[in-house]
C-alpha cells in the first residue's frame, strides 16, 4: 500500500535567497506523488523567479499583496491534495531523512493532531525550538532556544504548542479546524491553531528526527510588537474556558500594568496602543469567534490548562525571566488555579 502524500506549503516575501536553500534541500526529500506550494506574497526582490528556475513542479501562488503568514498558509492549504500537510518557512532547511520523519507520526499511527519537526539554528549546533511554551498569561515563546544541541537531546513526545516554522498536520484535520486565523496576519497563529485542536481533545506532538535549520531573528521590526500583543489577547479571548478566564483575570490584569511600563521602556509603547486598538476593533468578530471554538471543546478546562505554563524561563524575557521571587509567585499562583479547575499535575 503507498505511504501518505505529503503537500508542502511555503509562504514566502522578499527572501529569494533564503527560499533558495529550502527549495534545493527539499528536491531531494519529497517523493512521488508529494506535492510543493510555494506561496508569494508580493515578493519584489525576483522570489518568484527563483521558485520557478529551482522548482518547476511546484505550484506558484502569486498573491499580488502581502497576506502574512495566516493568509499565506490558508492560500496554499486550499490547493492542496495530500493526505499529510506541512508548514515550511521559507528560510528553514529540511536536514537529510526529513520527508521520512515527517510522516511517522502519521504511518505509526500515534493518534496525534498536529506535530513539528526539531528546529534548529547556526547550521544544527543549536535548539531553536523543541516544542512551543505557552505561559498562562497567553505569553508564548520557542522552547529550548539556544541549547546545545546533543545527540538524544530531544525525544518525540507532547509539546504545548507547534512551531509554525515546520508543522504538520493531516489535511483533513487542517480542514476541519479552518486553518489559522488569517486577521493575525504575523505570530501566535501556531499557537493559536494547537490550542483549539487542544480544547476538541486533540494531542500536539514533535518528532525530533524531522530536522530543519531555520534562519532565525528575534528583531524583526517596531510592528512586531503590535501583532504579537493584539494576537496574544485574541488567542485568550477565542480560546480560553471561561471558567479558567475568570480565574486568570487578576493575572491577566497585572500583566497588563506591568507591560504598560515594559513597552514604554523599551520603546515600543505605541504599538502596544495600537495592539488595544485593534484588539478593540476586533472584539465583536472574536466574541462569535469564541463561541464556535468553544462549541467544539471537549476537554474540561483544567485539563487544557495543564499544558499551560507558570514559569516565564525564555531568554527573549529579560529579567523577567531571572527573578525567582517573580518565578515562585506565579507558581503559587497558578497551583491554587489549576487545584480550582481541578487539573491533574
Amino acid at each position: 500500500m503507498p505511504g501518505p502524500r505529503v503537500s508542502v506549503v511555503v509562504v514566502a516575501h522578499d527572501c529569494r535567497e533564503e527560499i533558495s536553500r529550502t527549495l534545493a534541500a527539499l528536491d531531494s526529500e519529497l517523493a512521488d506523488g508529494d506535492e510543493l506550494i510555494v506561496v508569494d506574497n508580493a515578493s519584489a526582490d525576483g522570489t518568484p523567479d527563483a521558485v520557478r528556475e529551482l522548482a518547476p513542479a511546484a505550484t506558484l501562488i502569486e498573491t499580488g499583496a502581502n497576506l502574512g503568514y495566516s493568509g499565506g498558509n490558508n492560500a496554499g492549504a486550499e490547493r492542496a491534495s495530500g493526505d499529510l500537510l506541512v508548514l515550511l518557512n521559507p528560510d528553514a532547511v529540511p536536514q537529510p531523512g526529513f520527508r521520512a520523519a515527517i510522516v511517522r507520526p502519521l504511518t505509526d499511527g500515534r493518534g496525534w493532531s498536529a506535530w513539528m519537526g526539531l528546529v534548529t539554528d547556526e547550521g544544527g549546533r543549536t535548539v531553536n525550538t523543541r516544542g512551543g511554551v505557552i505561559h498562562f498569561t497567553g505569553i508564548a515563546w520557542a522552547g529550548g532556544a539556544g541549547e546545545p544541541l546533543t545527540e538524544g537531546a530531544v525525544t518525540a513526545g507532547e509539546v504545548a504548542f507547534a512551531s509554525g516554522a515546520c508543522l504538520a498536520i493531516p489535511l483533513a484535520a487542517w480542514r476541519d479546524a479552518g486553518g489559522l486565523p488569517h486577521e493575525f496576519f504575523l505570530y501566535h497563529e501556531d499557537v493559536d491553531l494547537s490550542l483549539r485542536l487542544r480544547l476538541a481533545g486533540g494531542t500536539i506532538g514533535i518528532e525530533p528526527e524531522a530536522r530543519v535549520d531555520h534562519d532565525y531573528e528575534f528583531a524583526k521590526g517596531p510592528a512586531k510588537w503590535r501583532y504579537l500583543e493584539r494576537n496574544r489577547w485574541a488567542v485568550i479571548l477565542r480560546t480560553y474556558p471561561l471558567a479558567l478566564l475568570a480565574l486568570l483575570a487578576p493575572a491577566l490584569a497585572a500583566t497588563e500594568l506591568a507591560l504598560i511600563a515594559v513597552s514604554i521602556a523599551g520603546g515600543w509603547g505605541r504599538q502596544k496602543a495600537l495592539a488595544w486598538l485593534d484588539l478593540l476593533g476586533w472584539l465583536p468578530r472574536l466574541v462569535r469567534e469564541r463561541r464556535a471554538i468553544q462549541s467544539r471543546r471537549t476537554v474540561p478546562a483544567g485539563e487544557f490548562a495543564r499544558h499551560l505554563s507558570s514559569g516565564l524561563d525564555s531568554e527573549y524575557l529579560g529579567r523577567a525571566a531571572r527573578s525567582r521571587p517573580l518565578a515562585a509567585a506565579l507558581a503559587a499562583y497558578w497551583s491554587v488555579v489549576l487545584a480550582l479547575l481541578g487539573a491533574r499535575s
